[in-house]
C-alpha cells in the first residue's frame, strides 16, 4: 500500500507541474462559466420555453459539456504510460518492487483526482444560483455524482489508450474516439425498431443518464453500468501491461 501512495503522489505532482494542465483547467472553467451564464440568461427570458432546470442543462444538457469532459480525459491521461515508454522508463517501472494493480490504480486515480478538483470551483456557480433562487440541492449532489462516474469511465478509457502506445497524441486521439463512440450509443435508440434493442440502447444512453442525475434520480442500474465499464477498461489495461512486461 505504501508503494501505491508513493506512485499516486508522484503522478499527482507531475500533473500539477504540467503547464498544459493549467491551460486546460483555465479553458474548462472559462467555458463552464460562460455556459452557466448563457443557461441562466436563457431560462430567465420569458420567451424561452424550456422544461429543464439550469442544473439539468448544466450537467450534460449542452454540447460543451460532453466535448469538455471527453477532451479533459483524453489530455489528462495521454501521458500516463505513453510518456514512460517514450522516455525509456517503462521497463524500469515494470520491474520495480510494486504490484501491477497498485501501479495501475495510482496511474488512474491521480488524474481522476485532478479531474475532480477541476470541477470543484464550479460549486461557485451553484452557490450564486442558490443565493438568487431556492435551490434543491438533491439534484445538484446527484448531478456531481453523475459527472464523477462519467469522468471515472472516460479516464479508465484514457488509461487503456495510453497503455497501448508510446505516442501521447495517438493516445489522446484513441481515447477521444473511444469515448465519443460510447457517447454515440445515446443516439442509436432512435434508429432501432425492435423493443428489446430500444430498451438496450436506452440503458446505455449517457445523455439520458445525465438527465436523470440532473433531476435527482439515482438508479442503481446506471451506477452499476458506469462502475462495470470502468472496471472493464482498468482490467484491459492490466492485461495489456502484463503482456508488455513479459
Amino acid at each position: 500500500m505504501r508503494a501505491f501512495w508513493v506512485l499516486f503522489k508522484k503522478e499527482l505532482m507531475s500533473l500539477f507541474l504540467m503547464p498544459v494542465a493549467y491551460v486546460l483547467g483555465f479553458v474548462f472553467l472559462l467555458v463552464q462559466g460562460y455556459t452557466f451564464w448563457i443557461l441562466v440568461a436563457a431560462l430567465n427570458n420569458p420567451g424561452v420555453q424550456v422544461e429543464q432546470s439550469v442544473m439539468q442543462l448544466f450537467f450534460g444538457g449542452t454540447f460543451f459539456f460532453w466535448i469538455l469532459v471527453i477532451l479533459l480525459a483524453s489530455v489528462i491521461t495521454m501521458r500516463l504510460f505513453a510518456e514512460e515508454k517514450k522516455s525509456g522508463t517503462f521497463d524500469l517501472l515494470m520491474s520495480a518492487p510494486v504490484r501491477l494493480i497498485e501501479l495501475v490504480l495510482a496511474k488512474y486515480l491521480a488524474p481522476l483526482f485532478f479531474y475532480g478538483m477541476l470541477w470543484l470551483p464550479t460549486l461557485c456557480f451553484v452557490l450564486v444560483l442558490d443565493h438568487s433562487v431556492s435551490l434543491d440541492w438533491g439534484p445538484v449532489v446527484t448531478g456531481y455524482l453523475g459527472v464523477f462516474l462519467l469522468g471515472a469511465l472516460f479516464h479508465a478509457v484514457g488509461l487503456f489508450a495510453s497503455s497501448l502506445t508510446q505516442n501521447q497524441i495517438i493516445s489522446a486521439v484513441l481515447c477521444f474516439g473511444l469515448c465519443l463512440l460510447l457517447f454515440s450509443l445515446s443516439f442509436l435508440e432512435f434508429f432501432v425498431i425492435k423493443p428489446e434493442w430500444s430498451a438496450f440502447f436506452n440503458s446505455v444512453n449517457m445523455m439520458g443518464h445525465m438527465d436523470d442525475f440532473g433531476k435527482g434520480i439515482l438508479d442503481s442500474q446506471i451506477i452499476t453500468y458506469y462502475l462495470s465499464l470502468t472496471a472493464l477498461f482498468l482490467f484491459f489495461s492490466l492485461k495489456v501491461l502484463k503482456f508488455q512486461s513479459q
